[in-house]
């Protein structure tokens, strides 16, 4: 995506000028301006060109937080939140330069309440440092994006994964928050309980804004317990579609499924050869239950039999930790598996969601498409949601492979909308999708801009997301 096509941000170099010189009094070695650092602290994941801050600050705590916010309200400067930095629509970039807020160093477990099936955390505690934290307790932390992500980035984009099928998405476990907004005050949005019908709902409307709102310095998360017993397997198929059908009728049928992960034969081969699996080189679904040793067994079984009605199968289940493990580490690398399909090419992951009855007509067009435009694209899925993932291999130095690329995104977009969709089923809107909002969700759109207005009058909380050019 060329800098021309993305939502304009106005420098301020006057305001920028004077926030260096006030956050590097008030933070000392904390405020950095290496160009090496800015670069980390921008768009790095994907193609879209990386357009770094003009300084990094790393926050400890909420008034930390304020303080930043505050100067660069004052200038008129931008400020974008970073965790981890593995967002994939160029949620970190700074289009008009600007403050990056590192909360890496705000990593805290506040608190946690076994008996409430809840804790509170700061924004910079990842997903994996938590279910540690929680091991002893016998409860977890079920959204799992693949990345180790920080579960403020995770809140600030709506983040999903393998488990939302049945645990949800980052959506449903958000109790409450804490954001300082762009006049630098902070709001905390909730309490503790597990429901509340006190005015108006701000923690979802925080959950997935992208940092254009507020930037998250707390949150409270709804836990679940470590299941008396899981299995789960790998079942091949003959073609997508019975994959698919198998998938819609599991679904309706109730059984609690917890993962159901859906690999086309390509990158069925990439994850053979990258992480040694033994499986057909076929579309194939990577399934998992929880609950009690006779339910998971009985529901594995069940899945087996609706698979064979569909061609699919063998099932191969088991139980064993050990070999689950590898077969959710596999599916976990499939990014890197991919990689090794095209050497040296890097990747444009993309992702829809669709009703899953609309699933296989959405994925068997664009493996079409795929083949048509002569791509390398393999595709894997959290289908038991409806939502699936392409990654891209290309050349980024190439205009006409990118030019190529983009148009492939943009018919699979409009695609997955016409069909009762989304553009992004768990990415986000960033810059790489800013285009197809409009498209999805029309007048709502203007209705974002005036809340957004209405928060942040001066466009200072990570501008040129989400929301498309005025105009």
């Amino acid at each position: 995506m060329a800098l021309s096509d993305l939502n304009p941000v106005e420098r301020n170099e006057e305001g920028i000028a004077a926030v260096l010189g006030i956050l590097k009094q008030q933070f000392g070695e904390r405020f950095q301006t290496g160009e090496a650092i800015r670069g980390q602290h921008a768009h790095t994941t994907t193609y879209i060109p990386t357009q770094a801050p003009d300084g990094v600050t790393f926050v400890e705590s909420t008034a930390e937080v304020q303080e930043v916010v505050r100067a660069c309200a004052a200038h008129r400067v931008p400020v974008i939140a970073f965790g981890v930095g593995s967002s994939l629509e160029g949620h970190t970039n700074a289009p008009g330069g600007g403050i990056s807020i590192d909360t890496s160093r705000m990593n805290r477990i506040l608190s946690v309440n076994p008996q409430d099936l809840d804790c509170t955390v700061e924004p910079g505690v990842t997903r994996e440092d938590l279910n540690r934290h929680l091991r002893d307790t016998g409860l977890f932390f079920p959204i799992d994006p693949g990345a180790n992500a920080s579960l403020g980035g995770m809140a600030a984009t709506r983040a999903s994964g393998t488990n939302a099928v049945r645990y949800g998405t980052m959506r449903e476990n958000v109790l409450s928050l804490t954001a300082v907004m762009a006049d630098g005050e902070a709001v905390t949005t909730g309490k503790r309980a597990k429901k509340s019908s006190a005015g108006y709902d701000l923690t979802r409307l925080l959950v997935g804004s992208e940092g254009t709102l507020g930037i998250i310095t707390a949150l409270t998360l709804r836990l679940q317990g470590i299941p008396q017993a899981i299995s789960g397997g790998v079942c091949p198929f003959p073609s997508l579609e019975a994959a698919c059908n198998t998938v819609i009728a599991t679904i309706q049928m109730g059984i609690p499924v917890a993962r159901i992960e859906l690999v086309n034969a390509l990158q069925m081969r990439a994850m053979k050869n990258y992480s040694k699996l033994d499986y057909p080189e076929s579309p194939c679904l990577f399934v998992e239950f929880h609950g009690s040793d006779a339910g998971v067994a009985e529901q594995a079984e069940t899945f087996g039999m609706i698979a064979e009605e569909n061609d699919g199968g063998p099932f191969l289940w088991t139980s064993v930790a050990e070999e689950r493990t590898k077969l959710w580490k596999a599916r976990h690398d499939a990014y890197w598996s991919s990689l090794t399909l095209r050497p040296g090419a890097k990747g444009l992951s993309t992702d829809v969601c669709v009703p899953i009855s609309r699933l296989a007509e959405c994925v068997t067009e664009t493996e079409t498409d795929i083949a048509e435009m002569g791509l390398i694209a393999p595709i894997v899925g959290h289908a038991g949601d409806g939502n699936f993932h392409v990654l891209v291999l290309m050349d980024v130095e190439n205009p006409d492979e990118i030019a190529l690329a983009e148009k492939f995104v943009a018919r699979l977009n409009m695609r997955a909308i016409a069909m009762e969709g989304t553009c992004t089923g768990e990415h986000g809107i960033g810059q790489g999708k800013v285009g197809f909002l409009r498209h999805e969700l029309g007048h709502g759109v203007d209705v974002m801009r005036t809340i957004k207005q209405a928060l942040d009058p001066l466009n200072i909380m990570n501008p040129g997301k989400i929301l498309p050019a005025a105009g």
